[in-house]
């Protein structure tokens, strides 16, 4: 059985007396690379950073390999990486000095690595950080957060301001990182389909609840969006169970159904005296359905 990184239990997260989480309970294991799907607002961010410690759980609890991630030591904070939605850099140093200063404060290091990503992503190692595009940031950004090859990896939003060339790149390194199973990543991005080519789980935030946890696979195969055409017009509501999304004209009908089963689309066609398509949608869909 696979060691548990983080454990989150019953955790609230208020601020100003507004509940930003509410009531999440998860696990992370090793191997795990979640994509947290989420609309602007819905507390992304404020999961991520109770997560990593930033800030006291309202209620609840959140640890990191068995400890309160707000009183984690030296040594489990050097097997955590972190890249937040808006850079820390430091403004007047350039690309060589931010690898030494993060280098001389880590106990492991790949610097061939380092070395490569810096020549295939193109970062201006003379260059002051204020005077680099914010997409060079990012990747700075990025490699100063996998250089001593973490076991924990959370990324919010890493990809916002790269290019679709620098996107690619930064992908093949999470799906190497991915490979090793010893370790783990949680990321959010609002590009929906990089996430789905590198994750295998899935956490749907909505209005601070996680709505939805587990695998990518089971998520796909749950949801179906199906066309109807029957030989008589349809009503509005067609009382299917599980209807996530649907629209009636005339004799033909648009459902979005979760928890779906295949056997279902029989019984359904015999229902409603119809022909009944079924589509399997891609994550990206899957999240608009679910947020419409």
């Amino acid at each position: 059985m696979k060691p548990v990184i983080v454990e989150v239990r019953n955790m609230q997260r208020m601020i100003s007396d507004i509940t930003i989480i509410k009531r999440v309970n998860a696990e992370v294991k090793p191997g795990d690379v979640i994509a947290l799907l989420g609309k602007n607002g819905a507390g992304k961010t404020t999961l991520l950073e109770t997560l990593l410690g930033f800030a006291f759980p309202s209620f609840g609890d959140v640890c990191i390999w068995g400890e309160k991630a707000t009183e984690i030591a030296g040594d489990i904070k050097q097997r955590i990486g972190f890249v937040p939605q808006q850079d820390e850099l430091l403004a007047g140093f350039n690309g060589h000095e931010h690898i030494n200063l993060f280098k001389a404060f880590r106990k492991t290091w790949n610097q061939e690595l380092v070395d490569r990503l810096v020549t295939e992503w193109l970062i201006p190692m003379d260059v002051a950080a204020r005077k680099m595009s914010v997409g060079q940031r990012q990747k700075l950004s990025i490699l100063l957060a996998i250089a001593h090859e973490p076991d924990l990896l959370i990324l919010d939003e890493p990809v916002a301001s790269l290019d679709p060339i620098a996107r690619r790149q930064f992908l093949q390194q999470l799906v190497d990182i991915a490979a090793d199973e010893n370790r783990a990543i949680i990321f959010s991005s609002h590009i929906v389909a990089d996430m789905e080519r590198v994750a295998n789980q899935v956490w749907m935030l909505q209005n601070g609840e996680l709505t939805y946890q587990g695998g990518l696979d089971e998520l796909k195969e749950s949801i179906a969006r199906l066309t109807i055409n029957a030989t008589e017009e349809l009503p509005a509501n067609l009382g299917l169970s599980g209807a996530i999304k649907q629209r009636a004209q005339g004799k033909q009908a648009w459902v979005t159904l979760k928890n779906w089963t295949p056997d279902q689309q029989e019984q359904i066609a015999k229902k409603l005296n119809a022909d009944v398509q079924v589509d399997y949608l891609s994550l990206e869909d899957i999240f608009l359905e679910m947020n419409a």
